[in-house]
């Protein structure tokens, strides 16, 4: 298996250990709930990029939201509504007519049996006629049931229709048989044109014909044309077994029915032990084990078995355990469970012991096969592909990047686990207020999708420099106004402009990662992009220009010597102070701890600041002499 393959099938273990312990935690909750912290708590693992903690903490102060919980919150919706249905549509001129239900089932004892036929759709002021006619299967017309056949009249306002087809008994031992009812020959009375149609084409008519109300009405047959009825013989106490050899199980199932059906016969009250065996599946652990009896009355012919199910949310499984049908036992009456086979001999004379004697069936023994839940696995894999860092920070349409840039969203992210929503604040308003032109001005970059993303970066990227460029001119401007020095507003108001995303994408990266690495990782990075391709590009084009001019490019340094010296003076001594926080007495770790080092170590931070801008002002000055 592949590093890759090894990633993935972790990504879905930790995603089925995250819902499994969302579920105990909330057993309250419904599925699209649990999805959506699900989806948040997964995505607030991952390791996230300095470009993301950047977005995020922006989006956080001016009152867009947060990004992962709006991401979580819609991909949950898409998972869930995407179990939807899809019904058949049917032609509303057209009567349909069937069976309802299409199943019956009998005693060979009990006479006659009743069968109902429905009609719904189209005009029910119509009158409508259908034949109906039984046919032969394993039971035979004459010594099995009694032949039958004729027309059912439906009168305006009529719905359902009976008719009765008789059921003859005998003394003879003998199977279970079945023969078929079926009805033919649709047809509207009182009416100029008959349009009948056969079952074959009713999806094609469907199709083509359209709500109108000048179209005649048609009669067709359902999908119910046919009706099957079941004779079951009474002369023997019945053969017990299961459906199949084998059947498969959803772990989530919880209690899960089995069905032992009795066939052949059901007279007399009998008692049929079962018992569960061991196999892969362990009872305890992946199933209760059970034994009894299941007690069949006179003229029953099907008990449900239970067995409970345990559920251990497993993103795979497949373990197997099977249950035992034993001998059945002939109840006398008044006769107790605690009884044994000896008094099957003793029921009624010797010619019906021997033929009608309860006796297992060809299933007696039914494999179980327990695997993991479906609804569970495919929930775990859409949750797979929808927890992706790219798609959160994406958008598919102009009209979402709008909607988004005019909505107030609440950018608290101490939301509480119970996942309620909580309403934008006082500064969430102000901060949205004071920032939407820049807002609607940025939703007007193309989505993310087209071009594979190409189209934005190129635009975004425009604009970016076309407002960097703005906002140092403005800078300088205002400098010169007030009567500072170039290298003071940089860094002053241009630094700390260009500082302040990185501050509270640190903030966010300690609060949202497991690790705080990213924190650092934010400032260090800024500023390594900036010195590195900030100005380095810009100085290697421009000695690239002026070499071409056979001119050398000089930049006079100024006061970057000094600068430079006391922000590694300044770096140290906090690099220092981190170190220190480290210690078990003083707070345990760089970030958080108790409030009093907290509070001192922010005093401080603050300082070094305060004292790297106060002593660079005073050297461009010349009241401090640099070198």
């Amino acid at each position: 298996m592949s590093a890759e393959q090894d990633q993935e099938e972790e990504a879905r273990r930790d995603m089925a250990r995250t819902l499994k312990d969302l579920k105990q935690r909330h057993p309250e909750k419904d599925m699209e709930q649990l999805i959506e912290m699900a989806n948040y708590q997964v995505l607030v693992q991952q390791q996230k990029s300095r470009a993301f903690y950047r977005i995020q903490a922006t989006r956080m102060m001016i009152g867009a939201g947060n990004i992962l919980k709006k991401h979580a919150a819609d991909q949950a919706r898409k998972v869930v509504s995407c179990h939807e249905a899809s019904g058949q549509e049917e032609d509303p001129n057209t009567i349909y007519l069937q069976f309802e239900p299409s199943y019956y089932q009998c005693f060979e004892n009990c006479g006659s049996l009743k069968l109902s036929v429905t009609r719904h759709g189209g005009e029910s002021g119509c009158t409508v006629k259908v034949d109906y006619r039984t046919e032969d299967a394993t039971a035979n017309a004459g010594s099995d049931y009694e032949f039958a056949e004729g027309t059912l009249v439906f009168k305006p306002g009529e719905t359902t229709k009976e008719f009765t087809v008789g059921v003859i008994d005998d003394d003879i031992f003998e199977e279970d048989e079945h023969f078929y009812v079926r009805l033919s020959n649709p047809r509207i009375v009182h009416r100029a044109e008959v349009s009948v149609l056969e079952p074959s084409s009713i999806t094609s008519s469907n199709s083509t014909v359209g709500i109108s109300s000048h179209v005649p009405p048609k009669a067709a047959l359902g999908n119910a044309h046919t009706a099957t009825v079941t004779i079951y013989d009474d002369d023997h106490a019945g053969i017990f077994t299961f459906e199949n050899n084998s059947m498969r199980v959803s772990e989530s199932v919880g209690n899960m029915q089995v069905k032992v059906h009795r066939t052949s016969g059901a007279r007399g009250k009998v008692a049929v032990p079962y018992h569960t065996v061991e196999g892969t599946a362990k009872a305890g652990e992946d199933y209760e084990e059970v034994s009894g009896k299941l007690e069949f009355q006179n003229d029953e012919t099907m008990k449900l078995l239970n067995v409970k199910i345990i559920d251990d949310e497993e993103y795979e499984k497949n373990k197997i355990f099977t249950i035992v049908l034993e001998e059945p036992i002939l109840l006398e009456v008044g006769q107790r469970h605690g009884d044994t086979n000896d008094n099957k001999t003793a029921v009624g004379p010797e010619d019906v012991s021997k033929m009608g004697c309860p006796c297992l069936g060809e299933h007696t023994k039914l494999e179980v096969v327990i695997e993991e839940s479906y609804e569970f696995k495919s929930t775990v894999d859409k949750l797979i592909k929808k927890t992706n860092l790219a798609l959160v920070v994406g958008s598919s349409s102009w009209r979402e990047q709008f909607v988004s840039a005019v909505t107030v969203s609440a950018g608290d992210d101490d939301e509480e686990e119970s996942g309620e929503e909580r309403l934008p604040s006082c500064f969430d308003y102000i901060m949205h207020f004071l920032t939407v032109f820049w807002k609607v001005l940025f939703a007007f970059v193309p989505p993310t999708e087209y071009w594979n993303g190409w189209a934005c970066f190129f635009v975004s990227i425009s604009l970016i420099g076309v407002l960097t460029a703005v906002t140092g001119d403005l800078a300088s401007h205002f400098g010169c106004t007030i009567g500072l020095k170039d290298s003071v507003t940089a860094v002053v108001f241009v630094a700390l402009g260009t500082s302040v995303p990185d501050t509270f994408a640190s903030k966010v990266a300690a609060i949202q990662d497991q690790y705080a690495d990213a924190s650092i990782g934010n400032v260090t990075g800024s500023n390594a992009v900036n010195v590195f391709l900030g100005i380095g590009v810009a100085w290697t084009i421009a000695a690239v220009y002026w070499h071409t001019k056979g001119v050398p490019f000089k930049v006079n340094p100024g006061s970057l010597a000094f600068s430079v010296t006391l922000f590694t003076i300044m770096a140290l001594v906090c690099v220092l102070v981190l170190l220190y926080r480290r210690r078990p007495t003083v707070s345990g770790g760089e970030l958080g701890g108790p409030r009093t080092p907290k509070l001192l170590t922010l005093f401080m931070f603050l300082s070094l600041w305060f004292i790297y801008i106060l002593l660079s002002s005073l050297e461009a000055y010349c009241h401090v002499p640099g070198f």
